[in-house]
């Protein structure tokens, strides 16, 4: 008498039948995705981070971290004032952080946070961009902030809900986190 015996696995028929229900769901889930809110809520982490890394790194260099806005170009700059004289000078480190793609500075519609209404309302200037410098003891040169939104939001004035705040405190360089979202407030994020 022959024995069979059973393998385990799937036919060829049973992982085509999943592979189709796995698409019809996507079919039926992926128009419904926002990408841009992602994209948002990614970039505004991001250069929040960043600006907590840039305090951290003044704090173990013991020197001026500068924090430039460069709002033409959608992008942060760091410059390492390794000899807190305010100038970049030859061996001293700058480098840009991008905002990310279809992020920009600026609030489109929503109203202003306390900080003011400007996309980035720091008034030091740093090589003729707005600034803010961390100190080697964490604070920051002054209190201020500035919004990130979305094209979509700054073009045509809707999805104010992509709009994002992050301010600092002078005294601790700390970062505070918000968004703008229903009901047409604004609220922490994080």
């Amino acid at each position: 008498m022959r024995q069979h015996m059973k393998t385990a696995g799937f036919t060829l028929m049973e992982m085509m039948i999943v592979l189709v229900v796995i698409g019809v769901v996507v079919a039926f889930a992926a128009p419904k995705i926002d990408v841009t809110k992602f994209r948002v809520e990614s970039s505004m982490q991001g250069v929040g981070m960043t600006m907590l890394a840039v305090e951290r790194q003044a704090i173990t260099q013991q020197h001026d971290e500068i924090v430039m806005f460069d709002v033409a170009k959608n992008l942060i700059r760091i410059h390492e004032d390794a000899n807190n004289n305010g100038a970049i000078d030859a061996g001293e480190r700058v480098h840009g952080v991008p905002l990310g793609e279809g992020i920009v500075f600026g609030r489109a519609t929503a109203p202003a946070r306390p900080m003011g209404p400007g996309p980035v309302t720091f008034t030091k200037v740093a090589g003729g961009l707005p600034a803010v410098v961390f100190h080697r003891d964490g604070s920051a040169s002054e209190a201020g902030g500035f919004y990130l939104t979305s094209t979509r939001a700054a073009t045509a004035g809707t999805h104010l809900d992509d709009t994002r705040s992050v301010e600092l405190e002078r005294a601790t360089g700390r970062a505070s986190w918000y968004k703008f979202g229903p009901p047409s407030t604004w609220r922490r994020a994080f």
